[in-house]
This record gives structure tokens, sequence and C-alpha cells, in this order.
């Protein structure tokens, strides 16, 4: 991995509701996920808010200990546009 590289943790909450996504690349820093798939969805953003960086994503449990780790290499490709043909 290199240098430009995002890091987000995956925590549950401390009033034990749901989870939070956690890092310092997100704008206010954290994002609070409550539906029944919250680990995955919060997972599926940071991958997708990450799709031009290298990033880490650690999924903990309540005692601290690292449940998952997903690392994935930036290899988002540039935006082609295609333009609809004139008739």
């Amino acid at each position: 991995m290199s240098g430009s590289q995002h890091v987000y943790e995956i925590r549950p909450r401390k009033d034990h509701r749901d989870v939070d996504l956690i890092s310092d690349t997100l704008p206010f820093g954290r994002l609070w996920y409550g539906e029944p798939n919250a680990i995955d969805i919060a997972a599926n953003y940071a991958k997708f808010f990450s799709r031009s960086h290298d990033a880490v994503i650690r999924v903990f449990d309540e005692a601290g200990n690292v449940l998952e780790r997903h690392e994935q290499v930036g290899d988002f490709k540039e935006w082609k546009i295609f333009h609809r043909a004139q008739r």
C-alpha cells in the first residue's frame, strides 16, 4: 500500500446502538449506521469513498479486538463521458 492510504474503523457505538464508521478522511470524522446490516453498509461506503486511494478497513468488536480487515488498492479509472448521438 502506498503513502496515500485511507484508514477506516468500524466500531460498535458506546451506547450499544449500531456502529460508527470512523476516519480522518471523512468530512465530519465519523458516520453513524443503524441498519440491521450496518457493518456491510459502512464498509461499502468506505470502499466507495476511497475508490481512488489505497484503503484499509478494520471492523472491531466491543472489546476492541479486530474481527475483520479489508484492504483495497485504489484502482479507480478516469470517468469516460459518452455523448448520445443526436438524431
